[in-house]
């Protein structure tokens, strides 16, 4: 951390050195007001070092350290599109992940498949649909079918991961079509579309999701409306509903070798090389062009001099180790949300707080915003102590207390590499979903995790743990306000 903290350093005096070099007009001025006069950005020199500056090896690590964490969301999201799109029509990658073409989407007909290890913290409250785009040479239509009474959301990241999208049951969002654009995108919105959401970047990610109650009923009933959800370049689009049959669409195989951790998307061997161009594609938000500047003139010199490259290459590997992977932890997460959980308060709009930023896309790529989706998540009891399966806990909500919410609720147990657990009740979340859940006598809800059950009479409401570590992890969709700002608290995980 003091490493992070040198390079933090660093990096604000380039950023805030520029006041030193501005050249105010003393005409326009007054000495009373001159403290709170204002810099005319135009007169900054925003250039970064000169070609050619000779940069210390110090100099280079400590850059290279931010640029990594700063960076490492962004190469995230372009290596998942381009993984995820390389595919000649929309199917299931491994017969369990929606892949689908650039500006397609392809969805999924049940919850996801617990043994799928390619986007970590799965729900198993939603059928999801998986697609992205590149919205400046291809701007896609999306197909909002009649939900009826059911919740759903459509959510939409551009390549920092901050949502630009605002289209669900919550927004009051009727059927018809919707169109993603990018930044640059300067054509003609042709009758019959709805609305525009324009990203910040080319690249997108799209991912529906639409709640399902875990009863064959409802997965019958639910397929008519998915077979409606649909995703498709704007040349394809004529203003009619287009249905596909989602179970029927082909499987892709899986390459490479299996593992129990979620894919890694940012081999750090090969950061440093992908940056530059990944850079040109994302835009600077504002008052980051200094943030730029000073990093793309370490990877100019660094591309002229291989051994300021090969500074960068470890520091990539050392950064990757020391600063992204503990990051999975939830602490890191947001700050403390009561009881012992913590919660972000800005996911998927987090603007400058990159720390907050990488840690969501370690731990939880791709989150709703947080008035659509409140996440809430802990590793520990209520005593401090780290969460282990060898033991057996509670969570009770006390009668009317469960997370208010005008969609749906969950908590869901993950594995020490936030994945499901495999159990033979083949139970990884229970919420507001399962019909069978046991109330107490006065009206309260506990439920049960451990690796032993907590009795048959209480099994109804047992989420089976492994024999180690072990997380617990909150959702509410459509939350109410009490639970955006924190008034409303979780209930403590408490050991029995």
């Amino acid at each position: 951390m003091r490493k992070l903290s040198f390079c933090l350093c660093v990096l604000i005096v380039s950023m805030t050195s520029c006041k030193k070099e501005t050249v105010v007009n003393e005409t326009s001025v007054t000495a009373q007001d001159s403290t709170n006069a204002s810099i005319d950005s135009s007169k900054v020199n925003l250039k970064g070092s000169f070609a050619g500056t000779t940069f210390s090896k110090e100099y280079v690590r400590a850059i290279g350290q931010f640029a990594y964490v700063w960076g490492w969301p962004i190469v995230n999201s372009f290596n998942r599109r381009v993984a995820l799109t390389s595919v000649s029509e929309p199917g299931l990658r491994g017969g369990v992940l929606p892949n689908a073409p650039v500006g397609h989407i392809a969805m999924l007909t049940d919850y996801i498949a617990p043994d799928q290890r390619f986007v970590a913290c799965p729900n198993q409250d939603v059928t999801y649909g998986m697609g992205y785009g590149s919205l400046d040479d291809m701007p896609v239509v999306m197909q909002v079918p009649d939900f009826g009474d059911r919740f759903w959301v459509y959510a939409a990241w551009d390549a920092r991961t901050d949502e630009f999208s605002k289209l669900g049951k919550q927004y009051g969002t009727k059927p018809g079509f919707y169109l993603m654009v990018g930044p640059n995108w300067k054509g003609k919105v042709p009758a019959g579309i709805s609305g525009v959401f324009r990203s910040s970047t080319e690249l997108a990610a799209f991912c529906p999701r639409v709640f399902l109650n875990d009863t064959d009923e409802d997965r019958k009933a639910i397929q008519p409306v998915l077979n409606q959800i649909m995703a498709y370049p704007l040349t394809e689009f004529d203003g009619k509903m287009k249905t596909i049959d989602w179970k029927k669409v082909p499987h892709f195989p899986v390459p490479g070798k299996s593992s129990d951790e979620e894919i890694q998307w940012v081999p750090a061997a090969t950061f440093f090389d992908q940056l530059p161009d990944i850079m040109k594609k994302v835009p600077p938000l504002k008052g980051e062009e200094s943030i730029y500047a000073t990093i793309n003139a370490v990877l100019d010199a660094a591309k002229k001099d291989p051994s300021l490259m090969a500074v960068l290459k470890e520091v990539a590997l050392t950064a990757d180790k020391e600063m992204i992977q503990p990051l999975k932890q939830w602490k890191y997460n947001g700050v403390p949300a009561g009881n012992g959980w913590f919660s972000d308060k800005n996911n998927a709009d987090f603007g400058v707080d990159y720390f907050v930023r990488t840690a969501t896309s370690k731990s939880n790529m791709y989150e709703n915003v947080y008035t659509e989706t409140k996440y809430i998540y802990t590793d520990f009891d209520s005593s401090g102590k780290e969460l282990d399966g060898n033991n057996s806990y509670k969570v009770t909500f006390k009668a009317g207390q469960e997370p208010p919410v005008e969609g749906f609720w969950s908590l869901t147990l993950y594995n020490d590499h936030h994945f499901f657990h495999p159990n033979s009740l083949k139970r990884y979340s229970l919420g507001t979903k399962n019909k069978s859940l046991k109330r107490n006598a006065d009206g309260s809800l506990t439920l049960y995790a451990g690796a032993k059950s907590p009795g048959t009479d209480k099994e109804s409401n047992w989420l089976p743990a492994p024999k180690g570590h072990f997380s617990v992890y909150l959702r509410s969709y459509g939350p109410k306000q009490s639970v955006i700002d924190g008034t409303w608290m979780p209930p403590i995980v408490e050991k029995y």
